[in-house]
């Protein structure tokens, strides 16, 4: 199967699809994840069954199998003959030994071993040791790695890490400290769980792998299941694996059994059971160990080339290699690992290799010698040291040097030391010195390191390694990862950048805002409601194929639904000409907000509403909808309006309550609606306690960003108890019900002013105004009537006249023609309807008549009133037809019930009363549960009664009384007189049941006059029956009253409080005059609605439009006093013991570390000054040396009695960093580098390892044989010919002009060794001319074009004083890095061919005259990765630059720039020291940055 390229892109996972039910569920499989690419392998439905898995992995994935057995001279541990490729003659297949064509031929693996369907994958569970089920793979070492990540991701349902950790190290069992492996433990699956990395190791459970896999275990068995499982990924070889066989099922093992037998298993190892998936290469033999290597290689590679998306913000997935101990291939692997730009961690302490880096990693590379690494090795590998070639040695010295060149990427963790003390926060670390380490420009790097750190969710690395002050970071350059930070709800992070200057109102845009809504959770509830919304969008063709985007209409839609009919809509519909996208006219405009003034995008104009947009809102409107707490909480913080978004996120929440299944989301979403419930009241009370009327207008003002409603209306319709009895709210509130009079008037003044008005015209009664208190005129009696509590109180006059007229009526005066008292009844009833009219059309809010109406009958004693109503029209119907006189007077007794019951209503307003009212209510429901459960006991023994006394009773009514009522009545003691058979007598009851007043007698004896039922039987059924009502059941009621009681009491009050807004607010809108007088304020109110069509408003008094500056001033003290509350809570929070210990432990832990770095400082301050001391020594010993050798030249003194000095060493276990021996390396490692890379570019060729002590020619280097290479180039007429045959290098002169080629170097004369030159640098590992040109000297140039970086005024940009430079470079195809656009050149040529490539014909003649005016900054030798020994490149560097904008040669030179190759790019790159330049080319452009004071 070919290798899949698309498969980088495929990011669905098990837990991504989980979290689509409810999409899947609206639309089945027609949503796709927005941004996906194509799967090129269809997934059908949601889960991956077996049956899929089953089918898909014999057809992509293969193993190998030996097809040909060749018996080898070897035997197997068992004595056993075998192939070649290890296993017996019966494991191989029957074709295998049967003739073959290949049949007296060497076994040879890529002829001999073939590739099939594989035969082992599934799942695999470890016999014996738990239920851990994990999966497993076999495959070829040849897998496509496309193909295992397919698997991986798809398949296994494994979610696209967010970092690739390979652990390597030691294959056996070896020991370490108990301190160091809890720390490596804790701290490797720490990083992994709170990253989402994958860890890969070699699975066997011997070694690092058995290290891994028993840190996992810990961590399985001390975490919560919400914590999720750690991925670890063991790549293991096939044939090394101990008892495979059981994992061998052709369509797949579900699960495979697989026993661990490290006791049986020989030269071969066990998997380990801590591992959640195996992947085991096969490349068709046994007992081979390594396998593996090149496939984990190649699949480590790949991984960290896919790209992990989240909320906008990509990244490559990085990988950082692990090393504990360790031996030649672990040393191996570390030196690919650095070679190829993958971070390292080396544990110290863990053993052999590890340690010996360890050891040398803070010493300057030119002092890493052949004879340290021997005397390191000597000490960690004493028991195979001996074994050791020198070969072997000086292999390992180069290798060790170069790891520790690029200490950019080597991390060593020492536990305890240099401060560190967690394996995670070194592993982290080490991936952002690697990342500061590229080659790019400043900002890129930094801006790569923040996505990293956001992408592993580690805030505590984000501010001490990238928020340390090194960097100034514009909040503009901080909105992507704040967008990708709120996607995946990382909320420290979101702090962290409100801390470091994101502004919300420059960050939130539409575009935003619709980018949230559109990466919504798939699993919260609102997400599924606004696919609802999209469903029913009005213009989507029916049974359309796709889902119409989300637009901010369709969330306002939903929030609605949410927030209430009463609010308007927050964001707008489109109007026509509108663009479907953005929903404001303007694109990218920025939802503003100046200082804390609401600014509205929208004015209000005829037919469309005002809207306001507030980007805190908007942010935390999206994070609540998803119950993110700490997100929320975060962004209320910041909000302005912050009482009315706590009782709207309060609101909203309960809403969704109500629909949400899941039972901790539900529990979490209460949770946080009573936090923001709490949040509202703490902010109320810092206002109220600072000013009452302030605090009161709160309550009352109209937010425009919450829908034009008031706080108070929020706290109301969301059942806000604990808000609404707040102390200044029910302040509040009883300042309404008192009007315009002075609350602390005594009732009792108020009822005398009602019955001898001519009180008011005293001071009898105080009013608030003083003006009403000075006036004795209209206004007066106008203020006093107009005062809810007055109208209350004549309303209750009223009604109780009413209920007495009834009553009068009913019971004295109800005659056949209507008498003046009833007919004054129906037309006080009248004024009753007209009000109840009144009540059920008022709407202020303009919600809409069938919205009014259910709000209305959502009342309860609203619908008392309209069936006490109409109940009253029928029994007023029944009462004018002559025959119907009685039944109508029974239908107006029954109404004259319903009326009293209204009273309770009315008695709610007292303190006293109105609580013990709410019990009665609770109570209610208690008694219909009581009542079921009673009916089931009187009517089983009413019926079993009834059929044993009574045979066959026909009479309906008196089945009714023997089956319900005496059942009923026997519960109160009244007992039947002839159950027991005692008191019977045929004189009361009727023995036939013709006597339609007396029961049929039950079954007796005729002849003797006795009942004949058994007496005994009746007895014991009543006794079991008053058993089970009188004292289980009705004890039953007492329990469940007083636990009503006692539940309610606690709340009554808060109950109450709440209710009595209600009251107050029907009383604060009821016109003023009683009924039946109440008409005439109709008549009023009809003229003014119908005639004069003024239309119905809320009381300034409930709600209230605030004059902008009003309003402002406002709410700017409301965030005032929001962060006195935050303030306040945080401090109690440090009062509560809990945080007071663990603020303790926290000093204490911060005392211990300054101690250990004091005593650290001195140590190494001693260090320091030993060292100082060793080298004044050494200093001393050699002028001693020259001194006594100058005397001895000189002829003072004799060789005889000659003293020794002893050469100094350096002192052993020096740990000091880079600080001060960087110097040191500079000036030590002067020989080339990149010329002794062991891998020769662009081939599989190997240098012989040359360590920095053997480079120059002078040092003995007798083991030293290097390999011949040759490049086969395809212009073979430009090239000096191959091989090292003396008569093909016979015609080339060295050290002159041999034709068209120079031959001299720069250097002075080289040396000719047979017939071949020498590197003038030293050794180089490798012998022939590689892929380059020449033998000798290669010649380049290259050209240093520059300018001055210009800001758009023209002005030269500076960095600090110095000026900014551009270079002109260039990039070949298929590279990453930039070059200076020079290089080789053809005979005769002044041009490079690179510069060709970028200029067009018609420049090449100028440029040549400003090539021949440059400045020379550099001539001599190139440290290239091509060089050898015999053949190497020297260059030219020349400056030209163009100091003046206006210069026509940089004008021509740029209308002239244009690539022949569609892969070539060229352009201007800011001259920085991260640019992302070849290394070589960077030394000469940072010679052209000092050349004219730039910056660099």
């Amino acid at each position: 199967m070919a290798e899949l390229g698309m498969v980088p892109h495929l990011r669905r996972s098990n837990s991504s699809v989980c979290k689509t039910r409810r999409l899947q569920h609206l639309f089945g499989n027609s949503t796709k994840d927005q941004g996906r690419c194509p799967d090129p392998y269809p997934l059908h439905g949601s889960v991956l069954e077996q049956e899929n898995l089953s089918s898909w992995v014999p057809q992509n994935i293969k193993k190998k199998e030996c097809v040909y057995f060749v018996e080898s001279s070897k035997l197997s541990d068992a004595g056993k003959v075998v192939c070649e490729c290890g296993h017996t003659r019966q494991q191989h297949l029957e074709e295998a030994t049967r003739p073959h064509t290949l049949q007296g031929k060497d076994w040879d693996p890529k002829k001999h071993v073939q590739e099939m369907p594989t035969d082992a994958f599934g799942d695999i569970v470890f016999k014996g040791l738990g239920q851990k089920v994990g999966k497993y793979v076999r495959l070829s070492q040849d897998t496509p790695p496309s193909v295992i990540y397919h698997l991986m991701t798809q398949y296994w349902g494994l979610d696209v890490p967010s970092l690739l950790i390979s652990v390597t190290g030691g294959a056996k069992d070896f020991n370490m400290k108990p301190r160091l492996k809890s720390v490596f433990r804790r701290g490797l699956v720490k990083v992994a769980q709170t990253t989402g990395a994958w860890i890969i190791t070699g699975g066997s459970h011997v070694g690092v792998m058995k290290q891994v896999g028993e840190a996992v275990r810990d961590f399985t068995l001390s975490s919560c299941h919400d914590e999720g499982d750690v991925v670890t990924v063991g790549i293991a070889t096939w044939g090394t694996v101990h008892n495979r066989e059981g994992l061998i099922h052709p369509s797949g093992g579900f699960p495979a059994e697989y026993v661990v037998d490290e006791e049986g298993q020989g030269c071969l190892s066990c998997l380990d059971s801590n591992h959640s998936h195996f992947i085991l290469v096969d490349d068709g033999t046994h007992g081979r160990y390594g396998v593996e290597i090149p496939l984990r290689t190649k699949l480590e590679k790949f991984v960290s080339e896919q790209t992990k998306e989240r909320g906008g913000v990509a990244i490559k997935i990085p990988v950082v290699c692990v090393v504990l101990e360790g031996g030649p291939g672990t040393l191996h692997t570390i030196y690919n690992a650095i070679t190829n730009g993958t971070p390292c961690v080396v544990v110290e302490g863990s053993g052999r290799v590890a340690d010996v880096i360890a050891q040398v990693a803070g010493l300057p590379v030119s002092e890493i010698t052949i004879s340290r690494v021997q005397e390191k090795l000597s000490l960690f590998f004493q028991e195979t040291f001996e074994t050791l070639s020198e070969s072997r040695i000086v292999e390992w010295t180069k290798k060790i040097q170069d790891i520790v060149r690029r200490r950019q990427l080597l991390t060593i963790f020492r536990e305890g030391k240099d401060g560190q003390q967690d394996v995670d926060v070194a592993i982290l670390q080490a991936l952002l010195k690697a990342s500061r380490s590229h080659d790019c420009l400043g900002h890129e790097n930094w801006d790569h390191q923040l996505k990293l750190a956001v992408a592993w969710n580690r805030v505590d690395i984000a501010r001490s390694e990238i928020f340390s002050g090194e960097r100034q970071w514009k909040p503009s350059e901080l909105h992507p990862v704040m967008m990708a930070a709120l996607i995946s709800n990382k909320p420290e992070f979101v702090k962290l950048f409100l801390e470091n200057g994101v502004r919300l109102k420059e960050f939130v845009t539409w575009d935003t805002l619709l980018s949230l809504y559109q990466h919504l959770d798939p699993s919260c509830l609102f997400h599924s409601k606004l696919q609802k919304v999209l469903a029913e969008e009005p213009g989507r063709p029916a049974g359309g194929p796709t889902v119409p985007r989300v637009q901010m209409h369709h969330v306002a839609q939903v929030l609605r639904e949410l927030l209430g009919d009463f609010t308007q809509p927050l964001y707008p519909r489109p109007r026509t000409g509108d663009r479907p996208r953005l929903l404001l006219p303007v694109p990218n405009m920025k939802l503003n907000m100046q200082g804390v003034s609401l600014r509205s995008l929208h004015k209000r104009s005829s037919g469309h509403v005002v809207f306001t947009m507030d980007p805190v809102r908007d942010l935390l409107i999206w994070a609540i909808v998803q119950s993110r707490r700490e997100l929320a909480e975060i962004i209320w913080a910041q909000s302005q309006d912050c009482i009315a978004a706590a009782l709207a996120c309060n609101k909203m929440l309960k809403e969704l309550s109500k629909e949400e299944e899941d039972t901790d989301s539900l529990e979490q979403m209460l949770a946080l609606a009573d936090e923001f419930e709490h949040r509202a009241i703490g902010v109320f009370t810092e206002c109220h306690r600072k000013d009452e009327e302030r605090a009161q207008k709160l309550l009352t003002r109209v937010s425009e960003a919450w829908g034009r409603t008031t706080c108070l209306q929020l706290a109301l319709e969301a059942k806000d108890m604990k808000f609404v009895s707040h102390g200044g709210i029910q302040a509040f509130l009883t300042k309404v019900w008192w009007g315009q009079l002075c609350v602390d008037n005594g009732l009792w003044r108020v009822i005398l002013c009602m019955l001898a008005f001519p009180l008011l015209c005293t001071s009898f009664v105080s009013f608030r105004e003083k003006k009403l208190q000075a006036r004795r005129g209209v206004l007066r009696f106008r203020a006093f009537f107009s005062a809810p509590v007055v109208i209350f109180h004549l309303n209750i006059l009223s009604y109780f006249a009413f209920l007495c007229l009834f009553a009068y009526v009913l019971m004295v005066d109800f005659q056949p023609a209507p008498s003046w008292c009833e007919c004054l009844i129906y037309f006080w009833l009248f004024s009753l309807v007209c009000e109840e009219l009144r009540q059920l059309f008022y709407d202020p809010d303009e919600l809409g008549l069938l919205k009014v109406a259910l709000l209305y009958f959502s009342d309860f004693w609203n619908k008392l009133d309209v069936g006490a109503i109409l109940l009253f029209v029928a029994g007023l119907t029944c009462r004018l037809i002559p025959g119907l006189l009685y039944p109508g007077r029974i239908i107006l007794s029954l109404d004259f019930i319903m009326f009293c019951l209204r009273l309770m209503h009315i008695f709610t307003v007292s303190k006293t009363l109105g609580p013990k009212i709410i019990i009665v209510k609770r109570m209610m429901k208690d008694v219909f549960f009581f009542l079921f459960l009673l009916a089931v006991w009187v009517v089983s023994f009413g019926v079993a009664k009834q059929a044993i006394l009574i045979h066959n009773e026909s009479r309906v009514d008196w089945i009714f009384r023997g089956v319900v009522y005496q059942s009923y009545l026997t519960i109160f003691g009244q007992m039947p007189a002839y159950i027991d058979g005692v008191n019977f007598s045929l004189d009361q009851c009727s023995p036939n049941g013709t006597d339609p007043y007396k029961p049929k007698c039950p079954e007796s004896d005729a002849v003797r006059h006795e009942p004949a039922f058994p007496e005994w039987l009746t007895v014991i059924l009543l006794c079991l029956y008053l058993l089970f009502t009188n004292i289980l059941l009705l004890n039953l009621l007492i329990a469940m009253f007083n636990y009503t009681f006692q539940q309610v009491q606690e709340h009554t009050d808060q109950i109450w409080k709440f209710q009595r807004h209600d009251l107050i607010e029907e009383y604060h809108g009821r016109p003023p005059a009683p009924p039946p007088f109440i008409l005439l304020n109709h008549l009023h109110l009809f003229v003014k609605r119908m005639v004069l069509k003024v239309p119905a408003k809320r009381h300034k008094q409930l709600k209230s439009k605030l004059e902008k500056n009003e309003e402002a001033a406002l709410l700017s003290w409301e965030i005032y006093l929001k962060e006195n509350y935050l303030q306040n809570q945080r401090y109690q929070q440090k009062q509560r013991p809990e945080q007071q210990i663990q603020d303790i432990g926290e000093k204490v832990n911060t005392v211990v570390d300054l101690l250990e770095m004091e005593g650290r400082k001195r140590s190494s301050s001693l260090e320091q000054r030993l060292a100082s001391l060793e080298a004044q020594v050494a200093q001393t010993s050699r002028a001693l040396h020259w001194v006594m050798k100058a005397l001895r030249d000189s002829g003072f003194g004799s060789e005889e009695g000659l003293p020794t000095l002893a050469p100094q060493k350096a002192s052993e276990g020096q740990d000091s960093e880079l600080d001060g021996r960087q110097k040191a390396e500079d000036v030590g490692d002067s020989h080339h580098v990149n010329a002794r890379h062991l891998l020769y570019p662009h081939s599989h060729v190997t240098r012989f390892p040359v360590p920095n002590e053997k480079v120059p020619w002078e040092m003995e280097f007798l083991i030293y044989d290097p390999p011949f290479y040759t490049d086969d180039r395809k212009d073979n007429g430009l090239v000096d010919p191959m091989g090292n045959a003396p008569e093909a290098l016979a015609s080339i002169s060295y050290n002159t002009v041999d034709g068209p080629t120079d031959r001299r170097s720069f250097h002075g004369l080289y040396v000719v060794q047979d017939g071949l030159p020498l590197n003038p640098m030293g050794r180089t590992g490798l012998r022939g001319r590689g892929s380059l040109c020449r033998f000798g000297p290669n010649h380049t140039l290259q050209p240093v074009i520059t300018r001055w970086r210009r800001n758009q005024d023209g002005a030269i940009c500076r960095k600090g004083i110095k000026k900014m430079l551009e270079v002109l470079v260039v990039r070949p195809p298929r590279s990453e890095s930039w070059a200076l656009p020079g290089g080789s050149r053809e005979p005769g040529e002044i041009l490079p061919r690179k510069l060709k490539q970028v200029l067009r014909r018609e420049f090449w003649s100028s440029f040549q005259n400003l090539l021949i005016q440059g400045t020379e900054v550099y001539k001599g030798y190139v440290d290239d990765p091509r060089n050898t020994d015999n053949a190497w490149i020297e260059t030219v560097a020349l400056s030209i630059h163009f100091p003046d904008q206006s210069d026509m040669d940089l004008k021509r030179l740029n209308s002239h720039l244009h690539t022949c190759d569609p892969g070539m790019s060229v352009q201007w790159q800011v001259v920085d020291k991260r640019i992302p330049l070849y290394a070589n080319h960077k030394t000469i452009l940072q010679k052209v940055a000092a050349l004219f004071g730039a910056f660099y």
